[in-house]
């Protein structure tokens, strides 16, 4: 229908315009129904298994990990005793970059964001207790990932888990690194092999493990609108199977166990159209430009998670509604796993007490609120289905553009990507300063008389700190050190020689050499990624 007089265009964050009203005929105009199917049959748009969570609720991994190995198993054991069904682990900005606990540049980062990880040991006291056979991890690290996935393989192995039925998953994203976060290490071809590496060497070893959880999710932080996320997400996804493919590994020995990790916050219809779109999307990319055989090859298996970016520090109290529509919205769109970010996330580490609330926001849509009861109940709205695939078009664009460009690799190695999403950032957080963006409790209905709330801060501790520096030393003086010198040349060998590296990391962990020491012999090889800073004038004037 036609605006009437006096109402003005209305479009969403990915630029698609949203109509007062939607009919059959918009449904038809945008492509119809040629990529719906049903649930658990190609395309899979309506959801990869035929009940989802009919059959099996969403797994509820909340996000979690401070201080050292035992502060975190405690932390572990109590979000299990409330009714969570997974693990996902978060590790300190030093485990990020490969730094040791007893670097100096580590110092006042071990342990203030996530778990202090020096070596095997400290997975063994994390997971003591935990039956990672009922309970899968999710590891929460990317530029170090090859050697936290061996200490977790390595672990599991010596506990009597059998890794041919191990399960879980490590982000280990480190493209995606390079355009939001950035705790990366190596440069970008290198680190391009590392995760080529592991996803080989868990083809072969563990087969059920999912050695890369791309994820959309930070770039959607870092200011990409929902449409680019999962464009982008695709483009990184399809590198890594190019780089395993060319070493002869057949695309439905690995697709399976490739999973993802996406954003939640924003307009509900837009993200569960985001979502529906994407999963034809996947499947499409799979089974047309890689020849895929196997309907799991063409799952599109995601974590729906958080939305942290939508949270605020004002008013803390209105992010427990948001977090109740972010779990909503993810339980519509179809998402496997979900983390729930908490409402205090947005200043501190959660506390138990904010974690628990989370827990049971999801806890409600399962039990209480009938989320579980149907597949896909927002199917066949034409509001739903004509945004479906405006999306899915709109991300088909977006990719053909990134491959006409050089591809995913190429733009990220010259900072083009960073450069774009960049300057979405800050025209949002313009947008948002200036009150066109509205944010509840920010910049509508915020009243100058409004008392603080006090909120519970998560301290650093400085004691617990050198306890892990500490028991670093004991380590360092109680293993062979002849084992943990060999493992470790043979890691320099094998880095330069083009093997798969994950066989001598997995040697080295096991004799207990540290993170800092494997990172290091590979730095040696590969050296360290300099970040290109680029300044594009059109971006600026765009902003």
């Amino acid at each position: 229908m036609n605006l009437p007089p006096g109402v003005r265009p209305l479009k969403n964050e990915s630029g698609i315009e949203v109509k007062p009203l939607y009919t059959a005929e918009d449904l038809e105009a945008s492509g119809g129904v040629a990529m719906l199917g049903l649930p658990g049959e190609y395309p899979f748009t309506r959801g990869i298994h035929p009940l989802m969570y009919r059959k099996q609720p969403f797994t509820m991994r909340q996000y979690t990990g401070f201080g050292n190995a035992a502060d975190t198993n405690r932390r572990f054991k109590f979000l299990i005793d409330n009714g969570q069904t997974g693990l996902n682990v978060a590790f300190d900005l030093s485990t990020q970059c490969g730094l040791d606990s007893d670097d100096p540049m580590a110092e006042g980062e071990v342990g203030r964001v996530g778990m202090a990880v020096d070596t095997l040991r400290d997975f063994e006291i994390a997971f003591e207790g935990i039956d990672l056979d009922k309970i899968t991890v999710s590891l929460t690290i990317n530029g170090s990932a090859a050697i936290l996935i061996a200490m977790y393989l390595a672990m599991a192995e010596k506990r009597g888990f059998d890794l041919k039925t191990l399960r879980g998953t490590a982000q280990n994203d480190i493209l995606k690194e390079f355009v939001g976060r950035g705790t990366w290490i190596y440069p970008v071809e290198p680190s391009i092999r590392l995760v080529g590496d592991t996803i080989e060497y868990c083809a072969e070893h563990a087969p059920k493990y999912s050695p890369v959880s791309v994820c959309g999710y930070h770039i959607r932080e870092s200011g990409a609108t929902p449409t680019q996320e999962m464009a982008f997400g695709f483009c990184i996804a399809r590198a890594y199977a190019d780089e395993v493919i060319k070493r002869g590994v057949p695309v439905d020995e690995f697709a399976g166990r490739l999973s993802y990790n996406f954003n939640i916050f924003g307009n509900i219809f837009e993200q569960v159209a985001k979502f529906r779109a994407g999963r034809g999307l996947w499947a499409k990319i799979m089974k047309e430009e890689y020849g895929a055989q196997k309907p799991g090859s063409m799952w599109l298996r995601m974590i729906a998670g958080g939305g942290g970016g939508g949270l605020t520090l004002e008013q803390p109290e209105n992010n427990i509604v948001r977090g109740a529509y972010y779990a909503l919205l993810a339980a519509l769109s179809g998402a496997q796993t979900m983390a729930l970010c908490c409402y205090d996330e947005a200043y501190t580490i959660p506390s138990e007490y904010a974690q628990r609330i989370s827990l049971r926001t999801m806890q409600l849509l399962v039990e209480e609120m009938g989320l579980a009861e149907t597949v896909d109940p927002l199917g066949g709205s034409y509001y739903v289905e004509t945004m479906t695939n405006q999306m899915r078009s709109e991300m088909e664009r977006i990719i053909a553009e990134t491959d006409a460009a050089g591809g995913i690799v190429k733009l990220i190695a010259d900072g083009s990507i960073q450069s774009r999403v960049s300057a979405q950032a800050y025209r949002m957080t313009r947008a948002i300063e200036g009150g066109s963006f509205p944010k509840v409790g920010v910049n509508r209905y915020r009243s100058d008389e409004e008392e603080p709330r006090p909120v519970e801060l998560h301290p650093y501790d400085a004691t617990a700190a050198q306890a892990q520096v500490d028991a670093l030393a004991r380590i360092r003086g109680e293993r062979d050190r002849v084992a943990v010198e060999r493992a470790l040349v043979r890691v320099t060998a094998d880095a330069k020689s083009g093997a798969n590296l994950m066989p001598a990391i997995v040697e080295a962990v096991k004799a207990y050499a540290t993170v800092g020491e494997i990172t290091q012999r590979l730095v040696g090889v590969f050296g360290r990624y300099r970040e290109p800073v680029r300044f594009d004038h059109r971006e600026e004037q765009a902003a």
